[in-house]
């Protein structure tokens, strides 16, 4: 029976060679080019966008109560 040592030992040995992979490379370079991507476009949060939709629901509802009066 092989001991924990062993198993161990191959999953450090296999984890370093996909640290050092060219597939480790090409998804950091995928990434940074998705992310200067995504900085180009005019996005928001969705954070930023639930606030937004906060705010438009309240005037929208102060507007109601305007054009009542």
């Amino acid at each position: 029976m092989m001991n924990a040592k062993f198993f161990e030992d191959m999953a450090a040995k296999l984890s370093d060679v996909m640290a050092n992979s060219p597939a480790k490379d090409f998804e950091k370079n995928a990434r940074a080019l998705m992310a200067q991507g995504f900085a180009k476009l005019d996005l928001v949060s969705r954070e930023e966008y639930e606030v937004l939709e906060q705010r438009l629901a309240k005037l929208e509802a102060r507007l109601a109560t305007l054009e009542a009066k």
